[in-house]
């Protein structure tokens, strides 16, 4: 069993979307971020009880064996990882760090102009770059608090 489509399964199927799932080092603590994108004022605590409770009972079902269980929205900050998201967040300032450097750099700063060929294009105070979507490790959103 794949927990992580067992849970995106579920999710989904309540309305949400799966934005993250992080597991603690021993696997005790399953925490998942959720988001709803069409939902005025974000995620609310309603939002985390209904998705925690539904998830809870499958995890019994599924026999899945954890503590701790943690529902709560990605925050401003969300992580950004299915190419959807790189084009639905276009035009937002984003932090991306790649694994294998490109000129000797692997964090990059600037604002998401979206997919191009499966690439990512960032518009960088140098200029823009294109970034291979496989090689981004780590991606979020910057909030702008302006």
């Amino acid at each position: 069993m794949d927990l992580h489509n067992l849970l995106e399964k579920t999710v989904n199927g309540l309305g949400y979307e799966l934005v993250d799932l992080e597991l603690s080092p021993k696997g005790r603590t399953l925490r998942v971020f959720i988001d709803k994108q069409d939902k005025e004022g974000g995620i609310d605590v309603d939002d985390c009880v209904t998705v925690s409770n539904q998830l809870s009972r499958v995890l019994e079902v599924e026999n899945v064996d954890y503590d701790r269980l943690e529902v709560s929205s990605p925050g401003l900050d969300r992580p950004v990882k299915k190419p959807e998201d790189f084009q639905r967040f276009a035009g937002q300032d984003i932090q991306l760090r790649v694994r294998m450097p490109l000129n000797g750099r692997r964090n990059f700063q600037g604002e998401l102009l979206g997919l191009r060929d499966g690439k990512v294009a960032l518009r960088l105070d140098s200029g823009e770059v294109e970034l291979d979507l496989e090689n981004i490790e780590k991606a979020r959103l910057v909030p702008d608090f302006g």
